[in-house]
C-alpha cells in the first residue's frame, strides 16, 4: 500500500509524473559523484505552481526533498540521502526571455545553459558562466551549485550575473528575491544567499540574469613549460602584468597524454605543463596583448608558444581541454573529480603537495584546471571495485582538502559541498562559521526537508567512497 502522501501527490500532480517504480527510482539514486541512495518517489515537476503543491505536501507529511536537475553534480547534491522525495527539474519547458534593452534574461530552471550562451549571441551578448558541463547542465543546477568556469578569471561566477529568483521555499510560498535592476540594495541580498546554497534553502523556479556585451574579438595562446612550478610563474607574471585574459587553463603531461590517446589534438606531450589563454575584446587591443603575452611566455623559459591564426584553429585548442575529463576517464573506470582553490600565489605550492600525495598514496592523480583564479582539479583515477585502492584514495582526498586549506584556499572553487566534502567544512570555517549556517537553514527550513544530509555534516561523518 502505497503511503498517504505519494497518493496526495498524485492526485495534485498526475499518476504519470510521480514515479515509484523501483527501475525509475534508481535512475534517480546517483550523480556525478560517490553514493547511491533510492528515493521513495520521483515527481517530475513543469511549473511553479506544481512546485509549490510539491513542498505543501512534503512539508505536511515531514518527507524529504532532494531538487535534481540533470544528476551532473560533482559534490552529491542531488543525492536523496534521506529518501524521500527527488524533485526532478529537468522536464521543465525550456524558456529564455531576453530583454536586450536591459542586458537581461529571464529563465526557467530546466533550461541548459548552453541554451542561454545561444540566446545571447543572437543579440550579439554572453552570458558568462561557462561551466564545461553547459551543453547539458540545467542553469537551475547551475544557480543552486553557484557553477563557475574557464571564464571565472574575467567575468566571474553564476552569483555574479544573477539578479532576480523566484524561489518556492521549503513550507510552499513563492518568494522573490532581487529583481530586474543592476543595481538592488532593498534590504538583505536572499540572491546571493540563495544561489550556491545547494537546494538546502528552497527550489528556484526562475530566474533574470544580467548580460553583457559580446566581446568582438578573441586570441588564443597556448604554451608548453618544462615544469609545472614554471607555468605557474608564467601565469603569475602575466596576471600582475596589466593583463586580464578571459581565460586561463592549464593541463598536465598525464592530461595531454590522454587527449592524444582519446582524440588526438596536436597537444605537445613532451611537456609537463601546458597553458592555454584567451584574450578578448577589440581587436586592436588584443593584438598588443597577445604579443606582451607571448613575451612573457618565451622570457619564462617556454618549450613553445602557438598563436592560432584561425578560429578552426582555436576551437581545436579549447576543444582539447574540454575533452580532458573523458579522455582521462577512459584510462580507469573510477574518477574522483575534486576541486580544490588556492591563492594563485600557491599555485606552485599546491602543485608540489599534489606530487607528494600522488607518491605518498601510490595513486593515479592527474591535475588541470582554472589556473588564472587557482581553481584546480586534481582528478584521481582508480578502480571502485578495489577496496584497497579505494581507501588509499580516500586518504588522498582528505589531503587534498587539508592541503588546499593550510595553503589559505578553500574545499570548492565551483563543484560545492554536498555530500563529499562536509565533513572537511569546520576545519575551513571554524564551529561558529558553521553554526550560523546552520541557523539559517533551520530558519528557512524548521521541518528540515530541504534536501537533508548536505553541506552540514552529522556527528561522526567522514569522507568514504568504499563500500563500507
Amino acid at each position: 500500500m502505497e503511503a498517504q502522501w505519494i497518493t496526495a501527490l498524485q492526485q495534485r500532480i498526475g499518476k504519470e509524473r510521480v514515479q515509484t517504480g523501483t527501475a525509475d527510482r534508481h535512475s534517480y539514486s546517483y550523480d556525478g559523484s560517490f553514493g547511491e541512495f533510492l528515493p521513495e518517489a520521483v515527481v517530475q515537476v513543469r511549473s511553479t505552481a506544481e512546485v509549490v503543491a510539491v513542498m505543501e505536501t512534503a512539508n505536511a507529511f515531514l518527507v524529504p526533498v532532494t531538487p535534481r536537475g540533470q544528476g551532473t553534480c560533482l559534490s552529491g547534491g542531488p543525492l536523496p540521502v534521506k529518501g524521500g522525495i527527488v524533485l526532478d527539474m529537468s522536464q521543465w519547458p525550456s524558456s529564455v526571455d531576453i530583454t536586450p534593452g536591459d542586458l537581461t534574461a529571464r529563465v526557467s530552471p530546466g533550461t541548459l545553459t548552453a541554451a542561454i550562451h545561444a540566446a545571447a549571441e543572437e543579440h550579439g551578448l554572453m552570458y558568462p558562466p561557462d561551466p564545461s558541463s553547459a551543453h547539458v547542465s540545467t542553469i537551475g543546477g547551475n544557480l543552486a551549485e553557484n557553477s563557475g568556469g574557464p571564464r571565472g578569471l574575467k567575468y566571474g561566477v553564476t552569483k555574479d550575473y544573477v539578479i532576480g529568483l523566484e524561489v518556492v521555499t521549503p513550507e510552499g510560498k513563492i518568494m522573490q528575491a532581487g529583481g530586474s535592476t543592476i543595481k538592488n540594495v532593498t534590504g538583505f541580498d536572499l540572491t546571493k544567499l540563495i544561489v550556491g546554497s545547494e537546494g538546502v534553502l528552497g527550489v528556484i523556479t526562475a530566474a533574470t540574469l544580467k548580460l553583457i556585451p559580446k566581446p568582438p574579438a578573441v586570441q588564443t595562446i597556448m604554451a608548453s613549460f618544462a615544469s609545472m612550478e614554471t607555468a605557474g610563474e608564467a601565469i603569475s607574471t602575466t596576471l600582475t602584468s596589466g593583463i586580464l585574459p578571459a581565460k586561463m587553463e592549464f593541463i598536465d603531461q598525464a592530461c595531454a597524454l590522454a587527449v592524444e590517446a582519446y582524440q588526438p589534438s596536436g597537444l605537445p606531450t613532451d611537456a609537463a605543463a601546458i597553458v592555454m589563454i584567451e584574450l578578448d575584446g577589440n581587436e586592436e587591443s588584443i593584438q598588443v596583448e597577445a604579443r606582451q603575452v607571448s613575451q612573457i611566455m618565451k622570457e619564462l623559459g617556454a618549450l613553445e608558444v602557438i598563436e592560432p591564426k584561425t578560429p578552426e584553429a582555436a576551437a581545436a585548442i579549447w576543444k582539447a581541454r574540454k575533452m580532458v575529463s573523458p579522455a582521462i576517464a577512459k584510462i580507469k573506470p573510477t574518477k574522483v573529480s575534486e576541486d580544490a582553490t588556492v591563492p594563485r600565489s600557491q599555485i606552485p605550492a599546491m602543485t608540489a603537495r599534489l606530487a607528494d600525495i600522488r607518491e605518498k598514496y601510490s595513486v593515479s592523480l592527474v591535475v588541470f584546471g582554472h589556473a588564472g583564479d587557482g581553481n584546480l582539479h586534481p582528478n584521481i583515477l582508480c578502480d571502485k571495485r578495489d577496496q584497497e585502492e579505494m581507501k588509499r584514495v580516500e586518504l588522498a582526498v582528505g589531503e587534498i582538502f587539508e592541503a588546499a586549506i593550510e595553503l589559505g584556499g578553500t574545499l570548492s572553487g565551483e563543484h560545492g559541498i554536498g555530500t563529499m566534502k562536509s565533513s572537511f567544512m569546520e576545519q575551513e570555517l571554524g564551529a561558529v562559521g558553521v553554526d550560523m549556517m546552520r541557523r539559517i537553514k533551520d530558519a528557512w527550513d524548521p521541518n528540515g526537508i530541504m534536501n537533508p544530509g548536505k553541506i552540514f555534516a552529522e556527528p561522526g561523518q567522514r569522507l568514504v567512497l568504499t563500500d563500507e
